[in-house]
């Protein structure tokens, strides 16, 4: 899969991907997609601090008939300190280098993590959907920030994310009786489409397939290489 090139540098310090956070947050696009979302990439990513490497996965999930088209790993050096908030400049350049090895492009991307629900309205999501020119929304296991009520018990409940008196997102039950996920739009999405697709690939568990087998992909990849190293060693 062709990418087009970053708008940014990656070697940069913190207060300057700050900065980029805060000029690239007003390209976001809100707004209904402009075709179907079959074709969902799930993206996840893990660090090996002790070989200060991010170990980036890649499914690609048949969201109509509910199976895997391809999965890929990809290893990149871990350049960008840990500081909370820009989670993206560490997770990145992994997670470009997965896609890349995609043969078919997706119509979206699912990012295991946030979009707008995050302090300056760009997440992973909304960096990866800006990067890629694709819909994005992220689909987050915590709360990052914002104040909400607890969604009914029922699978599709939903109460809405509010941050600094907006709603940055949707706080989504996917399964009867199981913790709800943080929903919200990384780019080129509205909200209401990103809680349906989070909903619709959400067949079995808690997490939505494309991230959940992203996350056991990027966890196994990360055994067998703390395997290997141990060996090594």
């Amino acid at each position: 899969m062709k990418l087009p090139r970053a708008p940014h540098a990656w070697s940069l310090s913190p207060r300057q991907a700050i900065a980029v956070q805060r000029r690239l947050a007003r390209l976001v696009s809100q707004a209904p997609p402009p075709g179907p979302l079959r074709l969902v990439a799930g993206l996840d990513a893990a660090f090996i601090t002790e070989r200060k490497q991010c170990v980036a996965g890649v499914v690609l999930w048949d969201a109509a008939e509910q199976r895997v088209l391809e999965q890929h790993t990809a290893l990149y050096p871990l350049t960008f300190p840990y500081v909370p908030g820009l989670l993206s400049f560490r997770e990145a350049p992994a997670l470009l280098a997965a896609l890349r090895k995609l043969e078919q492009p997706p119509d979206v991307l699912m990012c295991d993590g946030q979009g707008l629900a995050h302090p300056r309205r760009f997440g992973i999501a909304c960096h990866l959907g800006l990067i890629c020119r694709l819909p994005a929304l992220g689909c987050a296991k915590s709360l990052l920030i914002g104040d909400h009520d607890e969604p009914r018990r029922q699978r599709g409940a939903t109460t809405p994310l509010h941050h600094q008196g907006a709603v940055v997102g949707t706080v989504l039950r996917t399964q009867t009786g199981i913790r709800p996920v943080f929903v919200s739009v990384g780019h080129l999405l509205d909200l209401a489409t990103a809680e349906r697709l989070a909903l619709d690939c959400a067949v079995r568990y808690r997490l939505p397939e494309p991230t959940r087998l992203a996350d056991h992909l990027v966890a196994e990849t990360k055994r067998i290489l703390l395997a290997q190293h141990a060996i090594g060693a």
